[in-house]
């Protein structure tokens, strides 16, 4: 793997479009081994959540005098309210847990940590579940990964 696909594999796991469903399936791709590239990009992403919520009530104040972030702010924090309230509210923070655990867009990290934020739950807590649930994703993916780029290679060869 050259230094600049380990540097996209690095930006993968940090934005919040892809997370580990965009990084994992690169690193492996780019013939990082299934094991490194779970534990490389785990360790990204799972940075991003207390980072997140450490930073969102300064940035937040900062920028909500801007007319766009505070349209944009609003929309992803409803969103994200409504689909994390009954989780949270059913299953506490195992409900983030499982939530960020899910593998698919808008489920990551980046939404849990925001929705454990905007639902008031304690900073501790909330890293942990949502450590947990980059952790179990990180597994889904690289076995999604992993056996895709198989069968897609043995495809190709025969």
């Amino acid at each position: 793997m050259t230094t600049d696909e380990l540097l996209i594999a690095t930006l993968l796991s940090i934005v919040p479009i892809s997370e580990l469903r965009g990084a994992i399936p690169y690193a492996i791709a780019h013939g990082m081994s299934p094991v490194t590239a779970y534990v490389y990009c785990v360790m990204l992403n799972a940075v991003v959540g207390p980072l997140l919520y450490l930073f969102l009530s300064t940035i937040n104040k900062l920028l909500l005098h801007l007319r766009i972030y505070r349209s944009l702010f609003n929309r992803v924090v409803e969103r994200s309210r409504r689909k994390l309230h009954g989780s949270v509210q059913r299953y506490g923070y195992l409900g983030i847990l499982l939530f960020v655990a899910i593998p698919l867009p808008m489920t990551g990290a980046y939404t849990g940590t925001l929705g454990a934020w905007v639902l008031g739950l304690e900073p501790r807590r909330t890293f942990l579940a949502v450590l947990g649930g980059v952790a179990i994703s990180g597994v889904i993916v690289v076995i999604v990964a992993y056996f895709g780029i198989e069968v897609l290679s043995f495809v190709i060869k025969h």
